[in-house]
């Protein structure tokens, strides 16, 4: 029996970005320092299968300091954490290593400099998600006002319009975000933005090539982890962009096969805490049941690295 033909669009950029590459690479060599086991404060970055990789190395995840011993090592997640977490790890006299995004971290200094300019902040980001946490935890309780849609800023309440700035979570959507922006300057003409759009290259690039690829593939599947917020929008970009039908899976096993059917063109892409393995498993998935012809879309080319913390480069 003959297979059907079958166009896949495949993304670039996808996949890991520099930041989670990071990540992985500090849990990677403090296990090489110090031996499992190494302990890590949530996720290090969101994907099951990266997880449980390092959780075989030695790494054991917890969700707070409160569940690690006082004399292992501890890191923290991309993500970021809030200021008081450090604090504590330090009051216990913790080795803790932070594999914090550096993009994240910018936007961590910047919510700092406003505040010490006397400005309040408004952070546009999902309610829960540990960067947002971990970003609003910068500055003392109550003094950044969260926003995650258009509608939420006719209620929020300033305390002095002519002295509010504002910062975004680095895993947005583009043109969700420059729609709420759009409102917070309508409303408050004196808000002050960051220098540069504090959503990072990655998110912004890998949404780029989905909406270059959108309007000619019949579905869009994104490689990604349903707690993963740059993979997610992901799926929402594809959407927006005219793609008839988006699905987020996790490994090839996930995905609707009845949802394709009959379909002659598929766009591929990866959120940026997911492996190119699980991208080549779900081709390999594809070219088990069509005749494949893979097509790369490439909007963009990456060559962003972020060095590790000097405390993994040194002997132990």
């Amino acid at each position: 029996m003959t297979k059907p033909p079958l166009t896949l669009y495949l993304a670039a950029p996808r996949g890991f970005c520099a930041g989670v590459d990071r990540a992985i690479k500090i849990v990677e060599m403090a296990l090489q320092k110090w031996g499992a086991p190494v302990y890590v404060r949530h996720e290090i970055v969101h994907n099951r299968f990266v997880v449980d990789g390092l959780r075989a190395k030695g790494a054991v995840f917890v969700e707070e300091l409160d569940d690690c011993p006082d004399d292992r090592p501890v890191i923290f997640s991309a993500h970021g954490v809030p200021k008081s977490v450090p604090a504590q790890a330090q009051q216990r006299n913790m080795v803790y290593v932070d594999a914090t995004c550096p993009l994240v971290s910018k936007v961590h200094i910047e919510a700092q400099r406003h505040a010490e300019n006397g400005l309040q902040m408004i952070m546009i980001g999902h309610r829960g998600h540990p960067e947002t946490i971990g970003t609003m935890g910068q500055l003392p309780a109550g003094d950044v006002l969260l926003v995650e849609t258009v509608g939420d800023v006719a209620g929020v309440t300033v305390r002095d319009p002519a002295r509010i700035a504002y910062v975004t979570q680095t895993t947005l959507s583009v043109d969700d975000t420059a729609d709420i922006v759009a409102a917070l300057k309508a409303r408050f003409p004196a808000i002050v933005g960051p220098h540069k759009e504090d959503i990072c290259y990655a998110t912004t690039n890998r949404q780029e090539a989905v909406k270059a690829i959108a309007p000619k593939a019949e579905a869009m599947l994104v490689v990604g982890a349903p707690n993963s917020s740059n993979s997610r929008r992901l799926v929402e970009v594809a959407a927006r962009a005219g793609c008839g039908y988006s699905q987020l899976v996790q490994r090839a096993g996930d995905i609707d096969w009845r949802a394709l059917d009959g379909i002659g063109s598929v766009g591929i892409t990866a959120g940026a805490s997911a492996p190119e393995v699980l991208v080549n498993e779900v081709i390999d998935a594809f070219r088990d049941r069509f005749e494949v012809t893979v097509e790369m879309v490439e909007t963009a080319v990456e060559r962003v690295e972020f060095k590790v913390p000097r405390v993994l480069r040194e002997p132990a």
